[in-house]
């Protein structure tokens, strides 16, 4: 009977190891990149990963790439790309996804400094609104270490794509009283000089776009604010980029594709409305039979050709 009790143990001994192994093998497959995000990750032989801010117990880093050497001055324009993932996920890989890889290396090849972060997601009492405040104190931190990380403290820009395409748009037209974060970064005032948002969602307040999108049912929005959207109207307001929206905005280029059922093409459409309602300098590059992240076969123009077109939006409001 005691030996029947003792395999008992530890038979339950290794099946809690194994729930242990398994938990932590998929927090590193969660929290770490995939092994061909690293292969990638590889190839830029000049970065560095640095912590820009510790908000309750957890450190949010950020991976800075440079040009090569021959390539940097004492200051270098840079651009903050900010990741997608549904609000909740995602990571600061994702700038090495095929939308966003070859426009990376373009800007590298032209001298401009470009850096990747991480921020809080959406999860509990966690809300979008967090995850710009992250984004903008991790461009203060770079403003204020600008002679440390080589960077110029007037030509730098802000992209990312979905979710991140949205953080991105308001991060750069919000204003700063609105997202307030370390008092001690408040005295570096944002003026950033273009935004490049790839199939973002654009907008809390207007119905029309929700249609076919995954905002379609209404229910994303408590991970977007916390609570219902009838229940947080400014704060809908607040994360509406088209209501923030002016005619001094920053330059912007939205990039979306016409397939798109994540978050239609409409987003960038009602956008390009406000955008001549306001004068306000937005234009809208179509890509023809691409999903989300620019999925599909045939899609035109092609990857290439639409980080091409990326690059030169952002060096021309840069150099």
């Amino acid at each position: 009977m005691k030996l029947n009790n003792y395999f008992k143990i530890l038979l339950r001994i290794k099946r809690g190891l194994l729930l242990l192994v398994l938990f932590f093998g998929y927090q590193s497959i969660v929290i770490g990149q995939t092994p061909e995000e690293q292969e990638i990750l590889d190839t830029f032989t000049y970065k560095e990963t640095v912590v820009y801010k510790t908000v309750d117990g957890t450190e949010l880093d950020m991976i800075i790439f440079y040009p090569e050497p021959n390539k940097v001055k004492k200051e270098n324009p840079w651009m903050l790309h900010v990741h997608g993932g549904g609000w909740a996920g995602g990571s600061k890989y994702k700038v090495l996804r095929k939308s966003f890889l070859g426009t990376l290396r373009n800007l590298l090849d032209n001298g401009v400094v470009c850096a990747t972060i991480e921020y809080r997601k959406a999860r509990g009492t966690i809300t979008a609104y967090d995850a710009v405040v992250d984004s903008k104190e991790a461009a203060r931190f770079l403003l204020k270490n600008a002679e440390k990380y080589k960077l110029d403290k007037n030509k730098y820009g802000i992209w990312g794509g979905s979710a991140g395409g949205h953080l991105s748009l308001v991060t750069a037209l919000s204003k700063e009283s609105d997202f307030k974060g370390d008092p001690k970064l408040s005295k570096y005032t944002l003026d950033f000089k273009c935004v490049a948002s790839y199939f973002p969602f654009t907008s809390c307040i207007n119905p029309d776009i929700r249609p076919n999108s995954i905002f379609e049912d209404k229910k994303l929005f408590v991970r977007l604010l916390g609570d219902p959207i009838e229940e947080k109207p400014e704060l809908a307001k607040l994360l509406s980029p088209t209501e923030l929206l002016e005619e001094d905005s920053p330059p912007i280029l939205l990039l979306h594709g016409d397939k798109d059922t994540t978050l239609p093409i409409i987003n960038s459409t009602y956008m390009i409305e406000v955008a001549k309602e306001k004068n306000a300098d937005v234009e809208l590059l179509t890509i023809k039979n691409a999903g989300h992240s620019f999925s599909g076969s045939n899609i035109s123009p092609s990857i290439e050709e639409l980080n091409d077109y990326a690059t030169k939006f952002i060096l021309s409001h840069l150099k």
